[in-house]
């Protein structure tokens, strides 16, 4: 089974790959949705989360991401003890998507991972595609978000590396200021040059 890794920083249409990769019938793992599920009540990372950063629980016993996010965004050292929280989870729960996929002789799966640079796991697959976008587009997409300020965009910007430096050592770039339609056949592509690969990363010790 061949492993791609799928990242971009905030704002250049990751959401759009993945979905493209589903739509080409590839299995995606969403890093940001076993998050949500994480800090959704009853999630696994909603007692660590909380004792460390009381206050943030929701009226449902969930952790409110928009508390979490007063306290952490912009504090290094807060956002570094919560992704020491987070990342071992959601590895574990790639582990099981991936066991899964394995299971079911898939030749090719996705993990749509956002930091998968900044926290080193492109040793934990076969291939990376970088999905990018023009700065002016990617800062007008941010931008619009509910709830999104200059300031918010910049701090998040400073923990990402570089789109630049992404696209140099990416293994495949995908342009999402086109058409959705160009994006679309460009991946396509991508899975037809990566399904008949041989993986090398996938093994009962991955993430370890």
């Amino acid at each position: 089974m061949f492993v791609i890794g799928l990242t971009g920083s905030i704002g250049m249409g990751k959401s759009w790959g993945a979905r493209c990769f589903r739509l080409l019938g590839v299995p995606v793992h969403d890093a940001d949705g076993c998050v949500h599920r994480l800090m959704s009540p009853g999630g696994a990372a909603v007692k660590p989360v909380s004792k460390i950063f009381p206050g943030v629980l929701d009226q449902r016993g969930g952790v409110d991401r928009l508390k979490l996010g007063e306290k952490v965004l912009g504090d290094d050292t807060a956002l570094d003890t919560l992704e020491a929280i987070l990342h071992p989870l959601v590895r574990r729960e790639q582990r099981r998507f991936l066991g899964r996929c394995r299971r079911w002789s898939e030749s090719l799966a996705v993990l749509d991972i956002p930091l998968l640079y900044e926290t080193g796991s492109d040793v934990r697959v076969d291939a990376v595609v970088v999905v990018s976008a023009p700065e002016r587009l990617q800062r007008h997409r941010v931008l619009r978000r509910t709830g999104m300020t200059t300031d918010k965009f910049d701090a998040i910007l400073a923990r990402q590396l570089d789109d630049r430096i992404k696209r140099q050592i990416a293994d495949f770039v995908v342009s999402t200021g086109g058409t959705r339609g160009q994006s679309l056949r460009r991946i396509a592509n991508i899975v037809k040059v990566t399904k008949g690969l041989e993986g090398r990363v996938w093994g009962p010790n991955w993430s370890r």
